[in-house]
């Protein structure tokens, strides 16, 4: 009997190993119950050294977790501290009190009589506000001298609703606020800077999508920095400002591509036939105060609306990734990893997939005691994947280690990849286990930007490591200030399991100076070589048809033509997510030609109630647009 029972775990234990690795296989997300009455929206989250947790909600609430880790299975309470703020986004604890970001203030909580609730509202520094909706501000993030930094969203213009602008004096801005409450301008070119982060004293931010900005990415801002966007520009002259660059500098230098007609301003839009576009580098060359970010994140596959940034700690309580990044992102509802490294002084470095499927937009996170990470959520009506519009939930690790890239070094003839676990040697000498490609976004005015200039990497060798935890790739065509794609599609551990995630985005401002290695220490096979044998002769059979051209794929079908060009990242097939339901794109009745055309020239004003407009796309080639087209008209309903 025992010799059975053993049989049977044995046999379920290899059917366990065999499948494929999830997420969820080593990192928990635990949804934290909150009363059905209570509409969190989390805006601002920070646990308290008594390992509570507060939370700050745009709806002006500030709430106190007691228990938030479900010891004994126990549920949490939730005590409110404060009430009456104006969307606060952002929360931090300082000298036994909570400080918070409102639209117009910096503002201090405190309880000084001991009954849980915050008696005293203090101003630290107010800024003005113009009233526009759009005017979020962001923080704090304290520096190591004590000294708090905050960042403010620019407006939209009234008929240039699609374009940043800084009504007053600091929209746009990053700014650093004393102790004593005395405010410095610190730097400029942020266009919706939700995400700050102070790591290591240093002080980093992530930006969205916009005009002027093409993808979203995370730069590391010094005093006087200048991020790209120019909005803020309109304040530099002041006296009072470190920006040394001028809006009508700025201007004279870099083509705004906006056009007037009768008095308007008309949206400018993406020219996909444009021999000599201008990247954000060239604009570098002409404007030196420009600070290029050290890490693109590409829209709609790392995130369309990017937010908290938050260093994983020093030790091993959160994984084989200590001291790495963290990147939550609204839309898409998951958080990324970065790691960084510097190359001639600069910051720059590797992006890749981490978590998903959280159920709100993730806005928020903040360290547990145990090293566990709380998230707090919200959609606040912009859409997010998953199945709430807010929530609190905490991402534990299961302790055991998956199989990724660990990171990613530049080097001066390709790159080095540290993985997390030994690599199979024989699929690792492979060169048919990699691929990848480099791209890079357009600098203009328009709304995004695609990726451009895309090159397949011309990847000719590699050398593993004698402890088969890391490779050298030799490419051949690396570009300065461009994302380099790498794939890992026929890598294998040791054992046998696959890359958990597969595809890193390394950005690469700078290619390290150093030896190169000799082409005789490397491996050049190709398993696909080996498999090229003459055909045998067979028996002619009928042939079979083509499908048709038109020929409409099934959902499952076009699910990774969907994947492949991003199209999952906002949209759903019968549910609103950050754009509207296949379905009921289909319901519009458009033609196939339309929808291609529109998915090359987005139409927002078709879509008035979306608050993310979308991209050009003009990079999903004419096949698989059509394919989308004619499967979105599939799925119109029988008129009646």
């Amino acid at each position: 009997m025992k010799k059975y029972i053993s049989l049977i775990a044995l046999l379920v234990g290899f059917n366990a190993f065999s499948q494929e690795a999830e997420e969820s296989d080593f990192y928990k997300i635990i949804t934290i119950p909150t009363p059905e009455t209570m509409l969190l929206e989390v805006g601002g989250i920070t646990t308290l050294p008594d390992g509570r947790v507060a939370l700050a909600t745009r709806r002006g609430d500030v709430w106190i977790v007691e228990d938030p880790y479900m010891r004994n299975s126990n549920l949490p309470s939730f005590t409110l501290f404060a009430s009456g703020l104006h969307e606060p986004l952002g929360l931090t604890f300082k000298e036994n009190a909570l400080l918070t970001a409102q639209r117009g203030e910096l503002t201090k909580l405190q309880d000084t009589n001991g009954d849980g609730r915050a008696d005293v509202y203090e101003t630290i520094y107010a800024w003005p506000v113009s009233g526009h909706y759009h005017e979020y501000s962001y923080g704090p993030k304290i520096a190591p001298d004590g000294s708090m930094f905050v960042s403010g969203n620019v407006a939209f213009g009234d008929q240039e609703w699609w374009r940043g602008e800084s009504r007053v004096p600091w929209r746009g801005w990053i700014m650093r606020i004393s102790p004593e409450g005395d405010m410095e301008p610190w730097a400029t070119g942020m266009r919706s800077p939700a995400g700050l982060g102070m790591i290591n004293g240093e002080l980093f931010y992530a930006d969205n999508q916009g005009d002027w900005i093409g993808s979203g990415g995370i730069w590391h801002i010094k005093k006087g920095s200048f991020t790209g966007h120019p909005a803020g520009l309109k304040w530099a002259d002041r006296a009072e400002s470190p920006v040394t660059v001028s809006a009508k500098e700025f201007y004279a230098k870099v083509h705004d591509e906006r056009e007037q007609v009768d008095g308007r301003y008309l949206k400018p839009e993406n020219n996909a036939d444009e021999k000599n576009p201008e990247m954000l580098y060239h604009a570098k060359e002409a404007v030196p105060e420009i600070t290029l970010p050290a890490v693109w994140l590409p829209h709609g596959i790392l995130g369309i609306s990017n937010s908290e940034i938050l260093e994983i700690g020093d030790d091993a309580s959160f994984g084989p990734f200590k001291n790495q990044l963290l990147i939550g992102d609204q839309g898409q509802s998951k958080i990324m990893r970065v790691s960084l490294e510097k190359v001639n002084g600069d910051y720059q470095g590797v992006a890749f997939d981490f978590i998903k499927d959280f159920q709100s937009g993730v806005l928020r996170m903040s360290w547990g005691h145990d090293g566990s990470l709380f998230v707090g959520e919200t959609n606040r009506g912009w859409g997010s994947a998953g199945s709430t519009t807010s929530g609190l939930e905490r991402v534990v690790w299961t302790g055991e280690t998956p199989f990724e890239m660990q990171t990613v070094k530049a080097m001066p003839d390709g790159f080095e990849i540290r993985f997390t676990q030994p690599v199979d040697k024989t699929t690792a000498e492979d060169l048919d286990s990699y691929a990848g490609q480099s791209f890079i976004y357009k600098y203009h005015s328009v709304y995004g930007s695609p990726p451009i200039n895309t090159e397949k990497l011309g990847i000719k060798g590699v050398k593993v490591a004698d402890d088969g935890m890391s490779v050298r790739l030799v490419v051949d065509n690396l570009r300065q200030y461009y994302v380099h794609e790498i794939n890992l599609p026929g890598i294998k551990s040791a054992n046998g399991s696959s890359v958990l995630h597969g595809t890193g985005y390394y950005t690469l401002n700078n290619i390290p100076a150093g030896a190169k290695l000799n082409m005789t220490e490397v491996s050049t096979k190709r398993s696909s070589a080996s498999k090229k044998v003459a055909p045998k002769k067979v028996a002619a059979k009928p042939a079979t048809p083509k499908a048709s051209a038109n020929a409409v794929l099934t959902t499952e079908e076009i699910k990774p033509i969907l994947a492949k060009n991003t199209c999952l990242a906002c949209h759903q097939v019968d549910k609103r997510q950050v754009g509207p339901a296949y379905k009921d794109i289909a319901a519009r009745r458009y033609t196939a030609k339309q929808i291609v055309d529109l998915i090359r020239v987005p139409k927002p004003e078709n879509w008035p109630g979306y608050s993310t407009e979308m991209p050009p796309m003009p990079q999903v080639s004419d096949e698989d647009a059509m394919k989308i087209a004619n499967w979105i008209l599939s799925l119109q309903e029988e008129r009646p």
